[in-house]
């Protein structure tokens, strides 16, 4: 069994994306980057938190806004206009999940595409099914990808069940590995909470990428001898034993499947590091092409 180290493939990226950087200032231009809190979510917090320190370990421009949780719709679209009309800054991103009444999808429409560093806004999200190349993919799913090329598993031809169907993982993580070339070429099947014996549906898969959000859901039932498995999850569970009284599990029951897996990603250390990591290379990317 294999464990794909997060960590050192994000510090790959990280390097290629600090000579980017480094071209970028020799010609007096510092890439931007801004993040949008609305509300006190402490995940949200840390994770602003984690945004902010790597920009800065980057040598890139970083502005945090934070708002109040009573803020309404008109003042973040406000802030989120004057963000678009910003020469200073390349990549805008609005934490989610705001308050619930704030509209997410209205805020994520309001963003310029060309900023839109999430790849969340409708013109990047067809960007990516039409496989257009100038558009901005999700960074979670990008780091997937990432992952599986750094560690030489082969997509093309490859048997592949993404297990989670969102807009932010599931959907784009399978138009990605359906698309053609490299870290591509691959036969999709989405499997979510409806699918009818999901544990032989993943059985067939070559590639397992579980994005379900709930806590070692997919356990060695699921797995073939040999597979390789993307572990997207991170859930908090509690753990008496740990100074927080928790601690992050993944998707997969990590203990009863590595032992059957030809290579795995851990939780933590895994897709974590590459999400922030695949964001700071597509904020460079906004930048290039702004200033292009």
């Amino acid at each position: 069994m294999k464990l794909i180290d997060g960590k050192s493939v994000a510090a790959e990226v990280e390097q290629e994306t600090r000579t980017r950087i480094e071209m970028l200032k020799t010609r007096g231009i510092t890439p931007g980057l801004a993040v949008v809190l609305v509300g006190e979510d402490p995940a949200s917090q840390a994770y602003v938190r984690n945004k902010d320190r790597t920009c800065a370990a980057l040598g890139m421009y970083s502005r945090k806004i934070e708002m109040p949780a009573t803020t309404t719709q008109a003042e973040l679209m406000a802030v989120v206009a004057d963000l678009n009309a910003d020469p200073a800054i390349h990549g805008i991103l609005v934490q989610s999940p705001p308050p619930k009444h704030i509209d997410e999808r209205a805020v994520t429409e309001a963003i310029d595409p060309r900023k839109d560093v999430d790849g969340f806004h409708p013109v990047n999200v067809a960007k990516l099914v039409m496989e257009d190349l100038t558009g901005f993919v999700p960074c979670t799913p990008l780091g997937c990808q990432r992952l599986l090329t750094a560690a030489g598993i082969e997509t093309a031809g490859a048997e592949v069940v993404v297990v989670g169907r969102s807009l932010i993982v599931g959907k784009p993580m399978a138009f990605l590995l359906m698309a053609k070339g490299k870290g591509g070429d691959a036969t999709v099947t989405i499997a979510h909470s409806r699918t009818r014996d999901l544990a032989a549906v993943c059985r067939r898969a070559d590639i397992v990428i579980a994005a379900i959000g709930r806590p070692k859901c997919l356990g060695a039932e699921h797995i073939r001898d040999g597979a390789v498995v993307i572990d997207v999850g991170i859930n908090r569970v509690a753990d008496p034993t740990t100074k927080s009284g928790y601690r992050l599990v993944g998707d997969v029951d990590f203990e009863t499947v590595a032992e059957k897996c030809k290579a795995i990603t851990p939780v933590p250390g895994g897709v974590g590091p590459m999400t922030i990591a695949m964001l700071m290379g597509n904020t460079v990317t906004a930048c290039e092409r702004l200033t292009a």
